[in-house]
């Protein structure tokens, strides 16, 4: 897929142009979708108390909220394709924002637990992001444009964790019990992402130059089908085995941010003997690095390309995933708590680097497939994050001893990192890609305030 007028500059204050509508909207609807997916983890004490819920159930339901995931970005990747980001975000939007109020419903640890099952689909929004974003944005800046989209995104993990206790203190003011206030809580992502998706239609579209209907009526986009169909993009992404590398490095990336998200609270709250809000707040950190930790590592992406093309964004990958590891089990042998909050700022800092660092690779693997491959590394972060929930379920096992193994499994991910390679005609073409954008940009730099 070709598409014509992408923007070689991210102007941040700025909502004239369709690629910065684009850019506002997609990290804002995903930031939404993570407050509606995760916000029920920063209450998981007051729900394990008022349904009765066994650290094995516990351990049950966060895999279920990220493992229907894996199975919908699949699915979300190639609808990109076929029906284009727009669209594809309005109906996950207001779909999604369904079983976020539903859950309230849930009595009983099977009703609970189907409540997350369905509530994980809204974690498809990831691929949609990095989609919309890569067909907007030139080879110069795309990798900044990935990066702090999904990194402003991945910020709702944090703000999460910090706002829902409040929520829910709030409603307790009003007179309510704690076994409806949890309840009620649950409402408000809910009704936001319902809305959310109504302004993501009224206020975007698909491509630079138009909505991918229009592009298709005017002979600038090919047809959906054949070649160029879901089935047809899907299957040229899953035979290359770049692609399924990159999937196994974003499991260790942000399947282990996911999980981190889902167990952060209870873990300082059970550990080192904080209150719920004192936990939550603690645990927010680790999601707010995201405002610049995740945007870094698409800039150092972009960097890295200048000099040493599409191997250099490879190289800056394996390099992050390392250090990732590293910190990781730095963290996991914390007992101090100062320490452990500032070894999990640095684990964090690294985590974020590395998934903006994995889509700074993702838009070069195949333009043509462009959304089948974002959604199989898309996939990959998830399956990462079920693979993990199975270390945190085990009533013999303890969280500092699955982040302990979490952080070898992530070294050993990196390897994989060194596995993406590209021929040296795509790399003469991105190359001359790369130099064509910077020349067209007059402006200082690939980031501006105008």
């Amino acid at each position: 897929m070709e598409i014509r007028n992408k923007a070689n500059r991210i102007r941040l204050l700025s909502l004239r142009t369709p690629q910065m509508r684009a850019f506002h909207f997609s990290w804002f609807a995903f930031h939404l979708c993570f407050f509606g997916w995760f916000g029920i983890a920063p209450l998981m004490a007051i729900v394990r108390d008022d349904l009765g819920l066994t650290k094995t159930q516990i351990g049950n339901t966060i895999i279920a909220s990220v493992a229907i995931t894996i199975v919908v970005r699949l699915v979300m990747g190639v609808l990109c394709d076929r029906i284009g980001p727009r669209k594809a975000y309005t109906w996950l939007l207001c779909l999604g924002s369904l079983p976020v109020m539903g859950i309230g419903l849930a009595s009983s640890f099977e009703t609970f637990f189907l409540a997350r099952l369905a509530i994980g689909a809204i974690g498809a929004s990831f691929v949609i992001t990095q989609y919309h974003t890569s067909v907007m944005f030139a080879p110069n800046v795309v990798g900044t444009a990935n990066a702090t989209s999904a990194g402003w995104g991945n910020l709702g993990g944090g703000t999460t964790q910090i706002l829902m206790p409040l929520i829910f203190s709030g409603i307790l003011m009003l007179g309510v019990n704690e076994a409806l206030g949890w309840r009620l809580a649950m409402i408000v992502p809910g009704v936001v992402l319902f809305f959310a998706g109504i302004g993501y239609y009224r206020f975007t579209q698909d491509a630079p130059d138009g909505n991918f209907d229009e592009l298709r009526a005017r002979g600038e986009l090919p047809e959906a089908n054949g070649e160029h169909g879901m089935g047809a993009s899907f299957k040229a992404a899953a035979k290359d085995i770049r692609v399924w590398a990159l999937f196994v490095v974003y499991a260790a990336c942000f399947g282990v941010e996911l999980t981190i998200n889902n167990i952060a609270a209870i873990y300082f709250f059970d550990n080192f003997d904080l209150t719920l809000a004192t936990a939550g707040m603690i645990a927010g950190l680790f999601g707010l690095m995201n405002i610049f930790a995740r945007t870094l590592g698409g800039v150092f992406s972009d960097l890295f390309a200048r000099n040493g093309g599409l191997k250099g964004r490879v190289r800056w990958l394996f390099v992050a995933m390392l250090c990732e590891g590293i910190a990781l089990l730095f963290f996991s042998q914390m007992h101090v708590l100062t320490l452990a909050i500032g070894i999990m700022l640095v684990f964090s800092l690294f985590v974020q680097m590395a998934e903006g660092a994995t889509f700074g690779v993702v838009p070069f693997i195949n333009r043509k497939a462009l959304g089948a491959v974002a959604g199989i590394v898309g996939a990959g972060g998830n399956a990462g994050a079920v693979a993990a929930g199975f270390l945190f379920r085990s009533e013999s096992l303890s969280y500092q001893q699955g982040l302990f193994y979490l952080g070898i499994a992530v070294i050993i991910a990196s390897l994989c990192a060194l596995v993406v390679r590209f021929s040296p005609e795509v790399e003469a073409e991105e190359a001359k890609a790369y130099t064509d954008a910077v020349g067209e940009d007059t402006g200082a730099g690939a980031l501006s305030l105008r």
